[in-house]
């Protein structure tokens, strides 16, 4: 959960608001999001993206292990945090057998 700083206010009430997040604590929002959505174990961030009003962040998961590893299949997911980490959508872009190459980016 990120950290909370205290703001002041004109009138003295405090109010906790939350840190706003950088590129490493918004890629690790993301990570844990779909790791807990997919159940599946996570490969590697591969995107950290900052937009207008949050991140993007895709995620390299493991879909379905095969020996040898390189018969592995693969799966990019992005997931869309707001400006606190929070989960706003994701979505599975595709699906690849490790060791095919890079999975063409539409952005």
């Amino acid at each position: 959960m990120p950290a909370k700083r205290r703001v002041a206010r004109p009138d003295d009430d405090r109010e906790e608001r939350p840190a706003e997040l950088t590129a490493t604590t918004a890629s690790q929002a993301g990570l844990r999001h779909i790791v807990d959505l997919t159940a599946r174990e996570a490969e590697s961030v591969t995107l950290v993206e900052p937009v207008e009003d949050g991140w993007v962040v895709e995620v390299e998961v493991i879909e379905d292990r095969r020996i040898p590893s390189s018969g592995d299949i693969l799966a990019l997911y992005e997931a869309d945090l707001d400006t606190e980490g929070n989960l706003l959508s994701y979505r599975r872009k595709g699906r690849y057998r490790r060791g095919t190459g890079d999975m063409p980016r539409e952005r």
